[in-house]
């Protein structure tokens, strides 16, 4: 017979995954301070094989304002700063032979709102996803009480599933809030 516990553990496990998820999403978005996290995802060609950026040079923030890439092999820079085009992140990469710099510019207010419904988009689509393992909890206690799960423990069950969700929700609200509160302060 399955335990309530393992039920309740599995479904935790699913959770912190999409607030792991949620975190990285919205770590990539670019609230008009320089960030590492804006190179995340993009891919350079490093002889034919597509490789993080990070993994073919050192990134690094001298500035507010300012993303230094600096390539472990000078021959990278081209490669580089053409990843970083293509990728259309926003930003216009500058080299100077041994380094790229890319200026962040300052974000203006269409752009912060822009950006909050972006943010905002992501953190329904992570509501969503604590929803279906919230229903998926719910159904594995249904199914366990026609097994045999004493009636009272399954409830209990499905009310612990609630009060894992909300606590789950409530993470989610507090990530979108302060992001936003990062991209809307000037």
């Amino acid at each position: 017979m399955v335990e309530t516990k393992e039920i309740l553990d599995a479904a935790q496990a699913k959770m912190d995954k999409v607030i792991v998820f949620l975190t990285d999403e919205l770590a990539s978005v670019r609230a008009g301070k320089a960030s590492t996290n804006i190179l995340n995802g993009i891919m350079v060609d490093y002889y034919g094989t597509p490789t993080p950026v990070s993994q073919v040079a050192s990134i690094t923030v001298p500035d507010a304002r300012t993303v230094l890439v600096q390539p472990w092999e000078k021959k990278m820079i081209a490669p580089l700063e053409k990843a970083i085009l293509v990728a259309n992140i926003g930003l216009t990469p500058s080299n100077n032979g041994e380094q790229i710099r890319l200026n962040i510019p300052p974000l203006t207010e269409e752009r912060r709102k822009e950006l909050v419904k972006q943010i905002k988009s992501d953190t329904e689509t992570a509501r969503v996803s604590l929803r279906g393992i919230r229903r998926d909890m719910v159904e594995a206690f249904k199914k366990a009480q026609k097994e045999g799960m004493p009636e009272d423990v399954a409830k209990d069950g499905e009310v612990s599933a609630q009060k894992l969700t909300d606590k789950y929700m409530k993470k989610v609200d507090d990530l979108f809030s302060a992001k936003e509160a990062e991209i809307m302060t000037v």
